[in-house]
């Protein structure tokens, strides 16, 4: 019999901090639990023997990651087949957490789970073939692909354009990439319903496969930044100009995906649940960040 607590990984970034606020919650890093050493996984997840674990570790940093595949692999693909494994041996279900960097932002309409993957960078196919090793490793897995994440915690975009807004006259920011901002607080919110659902009812096979999990609402990265540094302004913060550029203006060593929007309708018709809109969730994190730094 399993303890009734809810492993975490991904130590001190923003999913994981998130989470650590609900109860039941242990939260696992490095060095303690490390991809780069396999039998870390399996020694703590075996030590805490959860209900549920949740892998919300990852490589993230989408550049860095082109010029050192092997790590963003480690971190993204055989890692996370890794905790799989070992989940299906101790028979605990798992939720994963995956990205709209699977997708190559091309198709012109927000994705459906059923949509084939197509990534155009080594982040994007290394959390690709993460997602198949998971399922295929443990069979009750959900995975939960989440995109342009945001929060009072860590570093993300939001915080940094709050704290750019500070000390520069002008931003800059490209305005012809839109997805679906999503509030790490929003995204820990859904997950921890999602769990209290499979402890009410038990797994049922029917909950395995891949889901949707955004905000609500569409935004480029121009428009977000504005919403923060508007947000930021009306606090007392200084308001700098925006300068709206395109993504050829900006160029970077990994191909970012133009229109990467996610469709959240199968989250919502399972779980009866979704992130809500991106917009309020910005207010609350600039205040939030704001009272931080005072």
């Amino acid at each position: 019999m399993h303890t009734q607590s809810i492993l975490v990984t991904g130590g001190h970034g923003q999913l994981a901090t998130a989470l650590s606020s609900h109860d039941g919650v242990i939260r696992v890093g490095r060095p303690d639990f490390d991809f780069d050493r396999p039998d870390t996984i399996d020694a703590v997840i075996r030590a805490h023997d959860p209900s549920i674990v949740v892998n919300a570790a990852a490589w993230t940093a989408v550049d860095a990651a082109e010029t050192d595949v092997d790590g963003a692999r480690r971190a993204n693909h055989t890692g996370p087949a890794r905790i799989a494994a070992v989940c299906r041996e101790l028979d605990i279900p798992l939720i994963h957490i995956s990205t709209d960097y699977v997708f190559s932002g091309d198709k012109g309409s927000p994705y459906v789970e059923t949509d084939p993957v197509d990534p155009r960078s080594v982040y994007g196919r290394t959390k690709a073939d993460g997602e198949q090793a998971v399922l295929q490793a443990q069979p009750d897995s959900i995975i939960l692909r989440t995109a342009w994440v945001y929060s009072s915690y860590n570093r993300n975009f939001v915080r940094t354009m709050v704290e750019a807004a500070a000390r520069r006259p002008t931003l800059r920011v490209v305005s012809d990439q839109i997805g679906n901002p999503t509030s790490a607080d929003a995204l820990a919110d859904v997950i921890m319903h999602i769990i209290g659902q499979i402890r009410d009812t038990g797994w049922k096979p029917d909950y395995a496969g891949i889901y949707h999990a955004t905000g609500q609402g569409q935004a480029s990265w121009y428009d977000l930044a504005c919403m923060a540094v508007n947000a930021a302004a009306r606090r007392g913060n200084p308001q700098p100009v925006m300068e709206a550029i395109a993504t050829a203006d900006w160029p970077t060593p990994a191909r970012r995906p133009p229109d990467a929007r996610l469709d959240c309708t199968r989250l919502r018709q399972m779980f009866g649940c979704a992130p809500g809109p991106w917009e309020p969730e910005v207010e609350r994190v600039v205040e939030k960040l704001l009272s931080q730094a005072a």
